[in-house]
């Protein structure tokens, strides 16, 4: 019953959603900026919707990388249709509700989303576009809505790094993009190295950086004991976000 619980949540991008949520916070501790929980709401609902979307049309794709989520899928269908409208329409009243510098932030990043299905299959390009839309939406979002922020470059750069280390380490689960060409082995170590160079800055960096340091650290560690099945890179690696986001916003 556990194991059935926990693949609903993961398969169903519930677990995404809730890293992005997660994240967003975390960054806000990192800007120095209050956390705004309709932001919050947006960016899980927003993440929610663009991978649903993703594995929907690119289902028969998906079952040579990831079986068990696509069986989930197919079965599912019907359910994560209405779940992703439900958060298509969550978003879109939250992005009215939250102004106009929000949905200059997430018109481009929407049109990403939208077009992720013919993107990931960009070789070189996959992880940093993946990263960078990520990193627009969980600090960009309170940064734009903020009357004023501190130390943003080193918070952008602590988070897009440690998303980027997730986002090598996926393209090394599913022998795909640039881990493809350059071999899985060096591809993660590349991955551990982007994580750590995430860590070093949050060390190095301004004090009220130190938060952030559950977020690069966590997925350091899930890259450490990594292995290539597919649960343990939707549970324990995509986990590391979700972990060091919420040890992040709720730190004292």
């Amino acid at each position: 019953m556990g194991l059935r619980l926990l693949d609903a949540v993961v398969f169903s991008s519930l677990w995404l959603a809730a890293a992005a949520g997660a994240l967003l916070a975390a960054s806000a501790r990192g800007l120095e900026v209050p956390i705004d929980p309709r932001l919050v709401a947006l960016a899980a609902a927003g993440t929610l919707v663009v991978y649903n979307l993703d594995r929907l049309r690119d289902l028969e794709r998906d079952r040579l990388t990831a079986p068990a989520r696509s069986r989930f899928v197919e079965r599912w269908r019907s359910a994560l249709v209405l779940l992703t409208a439900a958060a298509a329409v969550a978003a879109a009243a939250l992005a009215w509700l939250t102004g106009p510098r929000v949905l200059a932030v997430l018109l481009p990043t929407a049109a990403a989303g939208l077009f992720h299905r013919r993107l990931k299959r960009l070789t070189w390009a996959k992880g940093a576009y993946i990263a960078a839309a990520w990193t627009a939406v969980v600090v960009g979002l309170p940064w734009v809505t903020a009357g004023a922020v501190r130390q943003p470059v080193a918070t952008t750069l602590v988070v897009f790094l440690a998303v980027y280390a997730n986002a090598i380490a996926s393209n090394v689960r599913d022998a795909e993009a640039g881990a493809a060409r350059v071999g899985l082995r060096r591809a993660l170590q590349l991955s551990r190295g982007v994580a750590a160079a995430s860590l070093a800055l949050a060390v190095l960096g301004p004090a009220p950086l130190r938060p952030l340091l559950a977020l690069p650290l966590l997925t350091l560690a899930s890259l450490v004991a990594f292995r290539g099945d597919e649960r343990y890179g939707l549970v324990v690696v995509d986990g590391a976000l979700l972990a060091g986001g919420l040890i992040a916003a709720l730190a004292p």
